[in-house]
């Protein structure tokens, strides 16, 4: 095992119950998120006075236009999803001996850079995958400078040669909830994949150790913990990393809030505004904590004066991954964009980490899959 080994559990550990279960919190994950960020999507830039004087005192309370539709998400779903695809190439490659994931989301990541450059998909690539040729995919909503900076090139920022070593922007947290998915894994190696990825475009300690934290809260809730006791062990695992004091302080005041009363808007607002990284987690996981149900932790975790999709995203990957996709509002499913692509991305995913080796491994190949998820 290499410092990006895994303990994958084998198909033959997998019930049917436990892989409809692990697909359901997949799904949640990927959807919620999704949600979050469309509800957030239409006010991302408002201040919270200006979010009441057009919606009313309690904000908004479902999807408002954004870009020229209800539903419609950001860069953050986007790079989401090609952090999903990226995991399960990655998978995928490994039978041919090559295994460094984070070469394969570096991959994907350049493959969601072409989207916010190219007209549409350039079917001459010929290891592009499917996801890769969804056209509304191919649409520009609002991406943080760090993140096309760092995959201006092709050239892979590593944690010895970070990409926008200052940068603490919270583009690297909004798309890591997909590396807690991996729940054959060890807690510490979700956090370092995260955590190492992460530095392709946000080199900062920061920006870096907040991804890793927010992958490692998703991988507890996934496995059944507690959400409290999922992020006390994700900061258990900052402190063991360098530069770990401003996500844990954030995490810690996060945990606080909780304690201090009824969850309001400006009691969010003392946490931060969201867009540098420790900021949006903070918020994120803490609406996640103080939700009634799913409807009200998005509510309030997109209104407010800030980055609205960001901290409505977190919250909603990890409510999802909580819970499940059932518990997810279904007006609000049904009218999300993309919404047969995330599901179709969502069941590869799951499909893969369980049932991996029916697909591809030595005494099997589906040759379409590895259309899907070429090796190249």
């Amino acid at each position: 095992m290499n410092e990006h080994g895994s303990t994958t559990v084998g198909t033959a550990l997998w019930g049917r119950a436990e892989q409809q279960e692990f697909r359901g919190r997949v799904r949640g994950c990927l959807l919620g998120g999704a949600i979050g960020d469309a509800l957030g999507a239409g006010i991302e830039f408002d201040s919270l006075a200006a979010v009441r004087a057009a919606h009313g005192p309690a904000g908004v309370t479902g999807y408002v236009p954004a870009y020229g539709r209800r539903g419609a998400v950001t860069d953050d779903t986007q790079m989401t999803l090609f952090t999903a695809e990226g995991l399960i190439r990655a998978h995928v490659r490994r039978d041919t001996g090559a295994w460094h994931p984070p070469t394969d989301i570096h991959g994907a990541y350049l493959r969601w850079a072409a989207t916010q450059r190219d007209w549409g998909p350039d079917e001459r690539v010929a290891d592009a995958g499917w996801l890769a040729r969804e056209e509304w995919l191919y649409a520009r909503r609002a991406p943080g400078n760090a993140c096309l900076s760092g995959l201006a090139d092709t050239a892979m920022g590593t944690p010895e040669a970070p990409k926008n070593p200052d940068s603490k922007g919270c583009g690297a947290v909004m798309r890591s909830a997909p590396f807690g998915l991996l729940v054959g894994w060890e807690p510490r190696q979700v956090f370092r994949l995260a955590a190492d990825c992460a530095v392709q475009t946000h080199g900062h300690p920061t920006g870096r150790l907040a991804a890793g934290a927010f992958a490692a809260v998703v991988h507890g809730v996934v496995r059944g913990e507690t959400l409290e006791g999922a992020v006390r062990g994700a900061l258990a695992l900052l402190a063991a990393h360098a530069g770990h004091e401003e996500t844990t302080a954030a995490l810690l005041r996060a945990l606080d809030a909780v304690r201090q009363g009824p969850p309001t808007a400006e009691r969010l607002e003392s946490l931060g505004e969201g867009w540098v990284a420790e900021e949006a987690l903070a918020m994120g996981v803490y609406c996640a904590l103080v939700a009634e149900d799913v409807r009200h932790g998005l509510l309030l975790a997109v209104n407010h004066g800030g980055d609205s999709d960001s901290t409505g995203s977190i919250c909603g990957n990890i409510l999802g991954a909580l819970h499940g996709e059932t518990v997810l509002p279904p007006g609000w499913v049904v009218e999300l964009e993309g919404r047969s692509t995330i599901l179709e991305l969502a069941d590869d995913f799951a499909m893969e980490l369980t049932q991996g080796p029916a697909l591809h491994g030595r005494d099997a190949a589906s040759a379409a899959w590895l259309a899907r998820y070429p090796r190249a």
